[in-house]
């Protein structure tokens, strides 16, 4: 670890924080890879099928050849400090893409020349969407056989609803990108690609280009009147009124800039550098964080080093066996020793380091800003989604929702010598991950760790004996059921005892009128507690009226069938009879929550098992056989396209029925086929 250090000095105005996303496989390492040598951040290459990538620097991510955690890294380009978040393409670690989003100022769409949108590129796709972030598109592995830019810029169309409009198009032949704003040529030499040649376009080129930038001024005109005015009139429109006109309406969200190249074979990187620049907003031009003040009134909150203290806690994650805190500040400045309050959880901590971050190498600081992501040593409590603030200046930031896992599996450990030691090491890999849950199973005592997938489950339990030592049984995989109700149904619940103890003799006595019915898929539990209250005339005391709401609150906490959690169902209390003064807080808790359980039985109990949102994207010659299998396992076929020879199929499968499909589909496809899904909705098995 390197010496403390003051932060770099670059003013706002000259700071990117940017995103590299992707579907799994398309390359978005590689190019991140690119990114820190051409910069200067890294003096070689890593690659990812070598398992010496910077950014993969995990055991299980250079094992796997996949990126597992997001990695964040700083690198300058021309007077510019570009951060950059590189983020997994698998869909079972999402979460570490969700909170990244969460954090970012713009990202880079990567995009396989051949297959154009995946699955997963819609996943990342819609999470941009959520946190309405800036985005620009590199089509990746354009030196592969059947990668057509065009094609790939329709997939965006059809399968996104956008507008991509070319910027960089590729000369594939040559290992060149003809721009279409500076309209000129761009060579790339050397035994890496860093020597960059501009030059002007020959003949043939300048003809490709006048067609293909009367396409971007004609998507960019659809958005901006004078721009459009002009290309009617036929006048020159110089390149920095075209790069203005892009960025506006890149930062709005209007039009997705493309570019091309192959990162592998070191071409079309540094336009893309250059671009990021140019199109993507500093912190100061995005919008304020919204926010809660301490009165929970809401508030903006202003990127500024002038005002106290606020910084959104994204990630935690173990370096060198220590806990870190990753945070992104939002307002104000964090200097060593600083006290910071937890908000909203009325806690305060102390911050002992605070570290410039590149992959897995910390450089000590002596102060953050504004803007910066930077990693935190010294919090015990910090947790994902938590706002760290000034002690005397509350502010509660949006938080970072994450999602609930869908798998289980029952785990021991293999020596009793080691229970302890399990359940520390646990809770310390579950803090890092947010969709990763431990619980133990009330019925049979069972210890289940809960995840997305398979592969995430996978690689816990790798990192789990790698990093603590760790030995573990594992069972079969489990999936998480929930429960609902199959119709209406309606009960009293009653209490008519009397107690003797020290206080004397106390009589509890109420009853209480609930009806429950299922709600549509996909719509949570709804509690209505607005009873009638008997006698007529009969107020009650707010305690009373509390108790009734706890006591049907605390029966919701699982279903008629199995204790499971509910999922779907509308819950209403209509009537409490108080049967005068016995009515008490303690008797009336206890009705509403019988009356809740014996009116959830009432209405029939009802399995719920996770749905999943699957595409399997295989070669033509063996749609047939892989459509009969998805059906066999009972999957409702959403669809199917083909296109380039691969045909895409969409479905809706229990999850049940897909445990073990990728080693299925390999078999199927001689190892051709893809396989994604992602959690839909619960519903009935």
């Amino acid at each position: 670890m390197a010496k403390a250090k003051s932060a770099p000095s670059f003013p706002l105005e000259r700071v990117r924080n940017i995103g590299i996303a992707a579907h799994v496989d398309a390359g978005k390492t590689t190019l991140t890879e690119r990114v820190l040598f051409y910069t200067g951040a890294s003096h070689k290459i890593g690659e990812v099928h070598h398992g010496n990538a910077t950014m993969d620097w995990q055991a299980e991510e250079q094992e796997h050849g996949i990126t597992i955690t997001s990695a964040v890294t700083q690198c300058p380009w021309k007077d510019h400090l570009i951060q950059v978040v590189d983020t997994p393409g698998h869909v079972d670690f999402t979460i570490e893409v969700e909170r990244s989003m969460r954090v970012l100022d713009a990202a880079v769409i990567v995009m396989d020349g051949v297959r154009g949108v995946e699955p997963q590129t819609e996943t990342v796709w819609r999470q941009a969407n959520k946190f309405d972030v800036p985005r620009v598109v590199f089509i990746n592995k354009m030196d592969k056989p059947g990668a057509d830019f065009e094609r790939v810029l329709e997939t965006i169309r059809k399968r996104l609803g956008e507008r991509p409009v070319p910027v960089c198009i590729p000369v594939i032949h040559s290992k060149t990108v003809l721009h279409l704003v500076e309209q000129n040529a761009w060579e790339f030499h050397g035994e890496r690609g860093e020597e960059v040649v501009v030059r002007d376009l020959t003949a043939d080129e300048a003809e490709i280009v006048a067609q293909q930038r009367e396409t971007l001024l004609l998507g960019l005109g659809d958005f901006d009147e004078d721009l459009a005015d002009k290309v009617l009139m036929e006048e020159e429109i110089d390149a920095d009124e075209l790069w203005s006109v892009l960025a506006r309406l890149t930062r709005e969200g209007l039009v997705r800039p493309a570019f091309s190249g192959s990162a592998l074979r070191n071409w079309g990187v540094q336009p893309l550098l250059d671009a990021v620049l140019k199109l993507m907003p500093n912190p100061l031009e995005r919008p304020a964080a919204r926010g809660e003040d301490a009165q929970g009134e809401d508030m903006l909150v202003e990127m500024t080093n002038d005002e106290p203290l606020v910084a959104l806690a994204f990630k935690v994650q173990l370096l060198d066996g220590r806990r870190h805190v990753f945070a992104r500040l939002y307002r104000g400045t964090l200097k060593p020793g600083d006290e910071v309050m937890l908000a909203g959880r009325d806690m305060k901590e102390r911050v002992a380091r605070v570290f410039d971050i590149s992959a897995n190498k910390k450089t000590r600081i002596e102060i953050a800003r504004a803007g910066q992501i930077v990693v935190l040593a010294g919090l015990r409590h910090a947790s994902t989604g938590d706002t760290l603030c000034d002690p005397e200046t509350p502010v509660l930031l949006e938080p970072i929702d994450a999602r609930e896992p869908v798998l289980g599996l029952a785990i021991e450990p293999r020596s009793s010598k080691d229970e302890e030691k399990m359940l520390e090491v646990i809770r310390k890999v579950t803090e890092e991950d947010p969709t990763l849950r431990f619980e133990e199973d009330e019925e049979t005592g069972q210890r289940i760790l809960k995840g997305m997938g398979e592969l995430h489950l996978q690689i816990a339990f790798e990192r789990l004996e790698r990093e603590f030592g760790l030995q573990l049984n594992v069972g079969r995989p489990r999936v998480m059921l929930r429960e609902s109700v199959a119709s209406s149904g309606s009960a009293r619940g009653s209490v008519d005892r009397v107690i003797d103890g020290s206080a004397g003799r106390i009589e509890l006595k109420a009853e209480v009128l609930v009806a429950v019915e299922p709600r549509e898929r996909a719509t949570g539990v709804e509690l209505i507690c607005e009873p009638r209250w008997n006698p007529a005339d009969y107020t009650p005391t707010d305690d009373q009226v509390q108790a009734v709401q706890q006591g049907a609150a605390d029966a919701l906490t699982g279903g008629p069938l199995q204790g499971g959690k509910l999922e779907d169902v509308k819950v209403t209390v209509r009537e409490v009879q108080t049967f005068e003064g016995a009515a008490s807080v303690q008797a009336l808790r206890i009705a509403a929550s019988t009356g809740v359980r014996e009116a959830l039985k009432d209405a029939g109990g009802q399995l719920l098992q996770p749905i999943m949102a699957v595409e399997v994207v295989v070669p033509d010659e063996n749609t047939g056989g892989v459509l009969g299998d998805l059906q066999s396992r009972g999957a409702t076929i959403v669809g199917h396209e083909a296109d380039g020879g691969i045909t895409s199929i969409k479905a809706e499968c229990g999850l049940t029925k897909l445990l073990g499909y990728t080693t299925e589909l390999r078999s199927q496809t001689r190892g051709r086929g893809q396989f994604t899904m992602e959690f839909s909705r619960f519903d009935s098995i």
